[in-house]
């Protein structure tokens, strides 16, 4: 696209919150100036292909912006309400409907997933990861639990670290056809964990199995229990794992950096038909539809006069359950990554803020202590954990009071 028209798409899609919504939210003008002007500049050297952000904090919407292009094989301008594949910010998602039914008494933290998924009883655990011809692997020496699988502690895998056993995992979770995700979990109980249960962090597809015991406890699809219990009472009428045809065309486009250089992904992840209601990843989503589902969050589980979580429930969800397995300043509790300590995490933040990401680049954060929710989309790969900071860094400067 021509330098021009670029810059033009930036004078006609920019529309940031008016001065006194930014007020409201104790948001300086100049902050949010230069947090304008980041995002600007980073569409403009191609290291992204646009970025919706929305900052709400004390319960105004302070600052909504909107940059770059939906696809830039036609040119056209990224607008508002616009669809995104979440990607991994289907976790917090499926984790919440998930814990809804915790509090109906399903089941306990400390139960075995074997208890409800039979499959898990006798888990392999891999001694090594490149070598050989096939994977070593000694017995599981405990089962694995239900609060393990909400903090990526079970010791299972995402497919994701490009090792030989990694490769194995994600061709036979994410390359091979599944008819459900019943299937895709039964496929997921014979593959080798990449350590002991409950003796490491590593992040990893065990909310597909949260999703499987949605149905398990529930007796729905995930997908009708969400729309039933979650999607449908908070309004996220834009959030599903298929787009209805009307809205094909409100689809944003994946794009690709290669060597410098950004494209439209040559890979297109479909927009319908999809039939595996997945925990890890798969659902679509607006910025609007999943800042409704933050709020809901902040609210300590309640929003708009209908309760989905009690407060205890979310202070549980949001505290760190993994001690110092993650380091850099960073725990995980059920569901979100939590910042224990903002100084070894090296980036502007509150000790307490809960947050997530999803592969093409799509990041949120909550910050109780700021009363703040920040959200920014965009769909680019691979994922950047440079952007992940620099969301935060210059949403906190522009902070006033």
């Amino acid at each position: 696209m021509r330098p021009t028209l670029l810059a033009l798409l930036f004078l006609l899609v920019t529309a940031p919150a008016s001065a006194q919504d930014a007020a409201a939210a104790g948001l300086t003008e100049a902050g949010l100036q230069r947090y304008t002007d980041w995002i600007t500049g980073e569409i403009e050297a191609g290291r992204l292909p646009m970025a919706e952000t929305m900052i709400f904090r004390h319960g105004a919407l302070g600052y909504h912006d909107v940059q770059g292009v939906s696809d830039l094989s036609t040119g056209r301008a990224l607008e508002e309400k616009q669809l995104y594949h979440l990607m991994s910010m289907t976790k917090p998602i499926v984790t919440v409907a998930f814990m809804m039914l915790y509090e109906e008494g399903h089941f306990q933290l400390t139960d075995k997933v074997a208890d409800y998924l039979p499959e898990f009883a006798e888990l392999k655990v891999a001694r090594n990861s490149d070598e050989g011809v096939q994977v070593a692997t000694d017995p599981a020496t405990s089962a694995i639990t239900v609060e393990q699988v909400l903090s990526h502690t079970a010791g299972f895998s995402h497919g994701l670290q490009g090792t030989k056993l990694d490769n194995e995992i994600a061709a036979a979770l994410y390359y091979r056809p599944h008819a459900d995700i019943a299937s895709r979990v039964r496929t997921l109980a014979t593959l080798p964990l990449l350590g002991q249960p409950g003796q490491q962090w590593i992040y990893s597809t065990s909310p597909d199995i949260l999703a499987r015991l949605i149905e398990v406890f529930s007796g729905q699809t995930v997908i009708e229990f969400l729309e039933e219990r979650l999607l449908g009472p908070l309004g996220m009428s834009d959030t599903n794992y298929n787009i209805p045809a009307e809205n094909s065309g409100r689809l944003v486009a994946n794009h690709q950096v290669a060597e410098g250089t950004l494209t439209k992904a040559a890979m297109q992840l479909p927009g319908s038909g999809n039939k595996v209601y997945g925990g890890s990843f798969g659902l679509y989503s607006t910025a609007a539809d999943y800042l409704t589902f933050c709020r809901m969050l902040l609210n300590k589980g309640e929003l708009d006069g209908t309760r989905y979580l009690s407060p205890k429930t979310v202070e549980l969800m949001t505290m760190n359950h993994v001690g110092e397995m993650r380091g850099n300043g960073e725990g995980f509790g059920l569901g979100f990554g939590i910042i224990t300590d903002v100084a070894a995490n090296g980036v502007l933040g509150s000790k307490g803020q809960y947050f997530w990401n999803g592969a093409y680049s799509t990041f949120f954060f909550i910050d109780p202590v700021e009363d703040m929710i920040v959200i920014m989309m965009s769909q680019r790969s691979p994922y950047s954990g440079y952007h992940e900071k620099m969301v935060r860094q210059m949403t906190y400067q522009a902070l006033g009071d």
